[in-house]
């Protein structure tokens, strides 16, 4: 009979459990897009409910989680089968009652991925991209975390260039215009625009401009990271006020 495994501390305060949710955002060309997993039917809380892709923190084992942003990037290798991409933690929740089967904390971070890389891990019942603006009522607390997660984007956006974590490695200025009116939900003036993303000096163009081509004609650009540290240690940070 295998011995039972002992631990050297145990302490008269019950312990919560502790788990990492991840917002993940893509963009299609059009809007901003957020990751949602179906939970299973006969699940103890929220049964057949959407909600954020999330886990519990890996406690002991062959392999335990060193971190909660481990955690995350755990989680989202699994629901998305992708790594290496850019996650954010940006809060912590832990509202007595959030989840009816027992005490959870939870440490939730938000990721920006290319839709089209996705190819959806085996871990999810069901996963599904919605319209971030649209999406209401999921499981447990997660609205609020969504919510939360959209504001931190739109700050973060104005002092790290995460947007180009979202588009193609080749991009137009429209694009890039267009993916930021997405994000913040408001109209930006062309010439406005491309004269401010320009003045930061951070892209790279790709190619020539056709010699039939139009003035309309946009060019293709790159986001050139080397530039971007350069700037940024230049000009103590990045920041983009429009």
């Amino acid at each position: 009979m295998a011995s039972e495994k002992k631990y050297k501390y145990h302490y008269e305060y019950p312990h919560p459990a502790v788990t990492s949710d991840c917002v993940i955002f893509g963009y299609d060309g059009k809007e901003l897009k957020v990751l949602l997993i179906k939970r299973d039917d006969n699940s103890d809380a929220y049964p057949g409910a959407w909600a954020l892709p999330g886990g519990f923190l890996r406690m002991d084992g062959d392999e335990p989680d060193f971190n909660m942003l481990e955690c995350a990037r755990r989680e989202l290798e699994e629901e998305t089968g992708l790594k290496d991409v850019y996650i954010r933690e940006f809060g912590v929740y832990s509202d007595l009652g959030r989840d009816p089967r027992e005490r959870v904390i939870t440490v939730a971070h938000f990721a920006l991925v290319k839709i089209q890389d996705v190819k959806g891990g085996s871990d999810a019942q069901e996963a599904k991209w919605f319209p971030a603006r649209e999406v209401s009522q999921l499981a447990f607390d997660h609205d609020r975390i969504l919510r939360d997660a959209l504001s931190r984007l739109r700050e973060t956006i104005h002092f790290e260039p995460v947007g180009f974590e979202l588009l193609p490695e080749v991009f137009t200025m429209p694009q890039l215009q267009e993916l930021y009116e997405a994000i913040l939900e408001v109209k930006f003036d062309r010439r406005n625009f491309a004269k401010k993303i320009n003045a930061l000096e951070i892209l790279s163009e790709v190619g020539d401009r056709p010699a039939n081509a139009g003035p309309r004609t946009p060019f293709h650009y790159r986001f050139n990271k080397e530039q971007y540290e350069k700037m940024k240690m230049k000009r103590n940070g990045f920041r983009l006020e429009f």
